[in-house]
């Protein structure tokens, strides 16, 4: 199981194919090709989860399920900072089932095309990953992750950044964006908004193509 501290933002991209362009420009480099993403957030009845601002998600990529619990965030005006507890498990049918008969049930689904990218050796100092330096006597790693992600969302297209604040200031700016555009908000909260804003009943966040699909 993965531990850490979570320090991200989102920003907004309007324009993909120039997004890309800088991307290679700055030196970063694809190293996981565009994939599809089912998240599904479990909570219980009275919505505890979501009104302690926590999150309990179950993810399916690549053949693989993701369990992560994300506890309330920190105080932050700029930058979303929160635990982040993380494994993966075998049968993720099987978990959600045990979860649901311990009281939880799904909330909210949304999918994304991701597609992840890492600085090249080139790259200026300040972009390059630092690795993780593990505790001794503990199975806790210390994380100073660095990672930039493109998610193709149904309500639009964004990059996450996740890394050390000076990091994300860094990568943000040089690709033309200011903390004004910094967004914190999760996609469940931001697929809400949208809803709101164009007079949508809110749904599941998922492709048109996949709304029938029951699973993934």
């Amino acid at each position: 199981m993965n531990a850490s501290k979570e320090i991200e933002i989102k920003l907004e991209v309007t324009d993909p194919r120039a997004l890309k362009r800088r991307l290679a420009e700055m030196g970063f480099r694809r190293v996981k090709a565009r994939h599809f993403e089912s998240n599904r957030l479990l909570d219980f009845p009275n919505l505890a989860l979501r009104q302690a601002q926590r999150v309990l998600r179950l993810r399916f990529v690549d053949g693989k399920y993701l369990l992560t619990f994300k506890g309330g965030p920190a105080r932050s005006r700029h930058y979303k900072v929160r635990a982040e507890l993380e494994t993966e498990v075998e049968d993720g049918r099987g978990l959600k089932e045990i979860l649901e008969s311990a009281g939880l049930r799904e909330v909210f689904r949304y999918d994304k095309y991701r597609t992840e990218y890492a600085p090249g050796a080139g790259s200026k100092d300040i972009l390059r990953p630092e690795g993780a330096v593990r505790r001794r006597g503990s199975t806790r790693r210390a994380l100073e992750r660095r990672e930039l992600v493109y998610d193709e969302t149904p309500i639009g297209n964004y990059v996450e950044l996740e890394g050390p604040k000076r990091w994300i200031d860094e990568v943000a700016g040089r690709l033309g964006y200011e903390r004004p555009d910094y967004i914190t908000l999760s996609y469940a909260a931001l697929y809400h908004q949208k809803c709101r804003e164009q007079g949508k009943r809110p749904a599941n966040m998922v492709f048109p193509s996949r709304k029938s699909r029951g699973g993934s």
